[in-house]
């Protein structure tokens, strides 16, 4: 398949019509067009040709080149030419390469001309109108007639058109309702009702494609953050190449003012970073060598050296703005019934019209030609361009917010699900507490086995506890020194096995020593680790326990802030699911406040927890993304924060692209508007219209004010979808 960008697509109903067309040609089987994004796929054996005469019937066009070749042939077009080259200054580059930018300079320009290609038939019309009113009762009225007539043809020519064609084959679209109500109109001699009609409408068409037009221009920005160039070393030179063109292991020059291009690590210098672009955090990093930088973030102050870990089709940049651009081509269920409502809504409201037509006169002896006249208006009333509307400008303008925030959203729907949430789900670790656990208590009751067989089970693991025990070991001098155990083996939720010179030795929690008989001394040790609230960490063997290690992992400060912040939007009820035991995990929800905690579960465990709580309503689950993944795939929606980590984006549903749940709160308030902002436009668009309809039971509804109710709509609809994209000050709280 391939991807091509659409400009002008008027609105949503239109682009469902011209996605039909297109699939009905040859090989036009599985096209998609999306008047989210704008973007069409189609299979590659299609006449683009035909594609293009479809689009154009609506007044939309095709971009040159396919959407999805524009980064290969970024590539392709410009690593070979640099080859060998010295040094380029910025300026220099940009004329030697002028051609790429005049042609984004077209489209740009192309983008806007849609707009105007599509207003100046209505300013025509308009001005042609203003002139037939001045010639009433001034001049001849066949002249008078021939201007209205003139400025209905300029401005409805196109409407008329493909709502003629619909007539023929039996599809009843808004261009169908809207012909046939002009040709009524005109039969029955309402010349400047009809012409004023046709104005509105075009201009409502207008309005609609100029609303969608701007949500999509924030969404493009934002897709445009990505740098275009680096500056590689070669051989002790420097080479400008395209980001594409960089592999993992290339050396790359950053300079004050440069973007970074790809994920890294500083080998030499020392910079202030600015990672908004990844994150929304606004506050700048210390770099120096040795630190992890992200593709995308902004060098302020100093020069740096960066050796690239990751391709930058594989860097957080590339994968955030490649599921950005995903998720705004997703439908929501609202979406969904919207459309499928709006394919039966229209038919019906041919079918009043039809009855308010017949039925009085018919059966109560009304005048014809007042209830053909409210009949035609009942037509206009029915267009569904509103409430196609009411939807899709909010979620794209919510999930390009949520992004220039670094909150990644992977679809309209998960957006939708964030501000419909009635319960949360935590993981401890790493989530509220900073999953950097250090031991704060040590109880030895083998000195000369102990920290030897702690050090050797633990070296090597990535777990927290493991790091933090193995830094209490070498902190008293104990190393390895090049000993392995002959075996070892996670027990999950348990803790490590391991043979060392022919015993068995366990490192865990309190379950790693249930086969044992422990002293009284021993037991009052453990409970006294409990009771501090520390996590245990007991080292035996076959026969004893060798010692005990506390271990203590800080609370984030922002945690208690951040479950007050979310309790205050009405959830039900907070919860901490923990491996921990009940005292330490007691000790750390006293601390921050949650409602509820669970301690003591095994990975299997935290799912069971999950699942009973989505059977009380919709849950959420919030984790590191790390070692939550199946109880963040269990939830109706997992969040996940890990600052770009793979395991985070791959996991779950929406992610904070932080290390920690600062802007958690802000995104929940923003779905919950998102959400409240779609109920309204919906409200708004049959409100309006059925305000409109109880017009014809006194016969007082007129042409003019039916395509107003149906415009107001239209205009308010759009409006109130763009205003997600006023900031407002948040509290420090949210962070965001």
């Amino acid at each position: 398949m391939k991807q091509y960008q659409v400009k002008g697509l008027s609105c949503g109903g239109c682009a469902m019509r011209l996605e039909q067309e297109i699939r009905e040609l040859e090989h036009g089987e599985g096209a998609t067009l999306n008047y989210n994004s704008g973007r069409l796929r189609v299979n590659e054996e299609i006449s683009m040709e035909a594609v293009r005469r479809i689009l154009k019937s609506d007044g939309a066009t095709l971009s040159a080149a396919p959407a999805d070749a524009e980064a290969t042939g970024s590539v392709n077009g410009h690593a070979h030419s640099h080859a060998g080259q010295g040094i380029h200054s910025p300026d220099d580059h940009e004329k030697e390469h002028g051609h790429d930018h005049a042609e984004h300079g077209d489209e740009h320009d192309h983008s806007h001309g849609s707009g105007w290609t599509k207003l100046r038939p209505v300013l025509a019309a308009a001005i042609l109108y203003i002139v037939g009113l001045l010639l009433d009762g001034r001049a001849e009225s066949w002249i008078v007639v021939t201007i209205y007539l003139a400025a209905t043809a300029i401005s409805g020519y196109s409407t008329f058109m493909k709502g003629l064609r619909n007539l023929l084959r039996f599809k009843f679209t808004m261009d169908t309702l809207m012909t046939v109500a002009l040709a009524g109109a005109i039969a029955i001699g309402e010349w400047k009702e009809a012409t004023l009609v046709a104005i509105l409408f075009g201009l409502n068409e207008w309005l609609e494609g100029l609303g969608m037009e701007k949500a999509r221009r924030s969404m493009d920005a934002l897709l445009k953050t990505a740098p275009k160039e680096a500056r590689k070393m070669e051989g002790g030179r420097e080479v400008i190449v395209p980001i594409l063109a960089l592999a993992a292991g290339d050396i790359v020059k950053i300079r004050p003012g440069d973007q970074i291009p790809s994920d890294g690590e500083v080998i030499e210098g020392v910079s202030s970073v600015n990672e908004a672009a990844i994150t929304g955090e606004s506050l700048p990093l210390y770099k120096a060598a040795g630190d992890i930088v992200l593709g995308g973030s902004l060098n302020q102050d100093g020069l740096l050296l960066v050796r690239i870990t990751k391709a930058y089709r594989d860097s957080s940049l590339a994968r955030i703005l490649h599921l950005v651009q995903e998720a705004q081509e997703t439908k929501t269920p609202t979406e969904l019934f919207i459309n499928k409502f709006a394919r039966y809504y229209t038919p019906a409201i041919m079918i009043i019209a039809v009855i308010v037509m017949l039925a009085p006169p018919l059966l109560f002896g009304g005048d014809w030609s007042v209830w053909l006249y409210q009949g035609l208006s009942v037509l206009i009333v029915g267009c569904p361009c509103a409430l196609i509307l009411a939807s899709p400008i909010a979620i794209v303008s919510g999930i390009a917010r949520m992004a220039r925030h670094g909150i990644l959203v992977k679809g309209g729907v998960h957006l939708e699900q964030l501000g419909k949430l009635e319960l949360i789900a935590f993981d401890k670790t790493g989530t509220l507490t900073k999953g950097k656990p250090h031991v704060t208590e040590v109880r030895v009751y083998d000195q000369e086995r102990l920290f030897r067989v702690a050090s050797l089970i633990e070296n090597g693991s990535t777990h927290p506890l493991a790091k933090a025990v193995l830094e209490e070991t070498t902190r008293r001098g104990i190393t390895d020194a090049g000993e392995t155990p002959s075996s070892l083996r996670t027990i999950a939720g348990v803790g490590m096995e391991a043979d060392i010179d022919g015993s068995i030795y366990r490192l865990g929690n309190e379950l790693s020593a249930s086969h044992l008989d422990m002293p009284e001394q021993v037991r009052s040790d453990i409970e006294a680790l409990k009771a501090a609230g520390l996590t245990l960490a007991i080292v035996s063997d076959d026969s004893e326990v060798l010692g005990l290690f506390g271990i203590e992992d800080e609370v984030r400060e922002e945690s208690q802030s951040v479950i007050a912040a979310i309790h205050g939007l009405h959830i039900r009820r907070t919860v901490m699911l923990t491996g921990d035991h009940e005292k330490t995990a007691r000790k750390v929800a006293n601390r921050i406040g949650v409602s509820e905690v669970k301690s003591g579960l095994l990975p299997e465990d935290k799912v069971d927890a999950i699942r009973a709580l989505a059977a009380e309503g919709r849950v959420g689950m919030v984790g590191d993304g790390v070692n939550d993944a199946p109880a963040l795939a269990a939830a109706t929606l997992g969040i996940a924060m890990g600052k770009g980590t793979d395991s985070a984006m791959e996991t779950a549903d929406i992610v904070l692209m932080q290390d920690h749940l600062g802007k958690l709160p802000y995104a929940m308030r923003l779905a919950r508007r998102v959400d409240r902002i779609i109920r309204l436009n919906i409200g708004i668009a049959l409100g309006l219209k059925l305000i409109a309809l109880l017009l014809t039971i006194p016969g007082w509804l007129t042409l003019w004010i039916a395509i107003l109710s149906d415009m107001g709509a239209t205009i308010l609809v759009t409006l109130i979808g763009l205003t997600l994209f006023l900031e407002r000050k948040e509290s420090s709280t949210a962070k965001g």
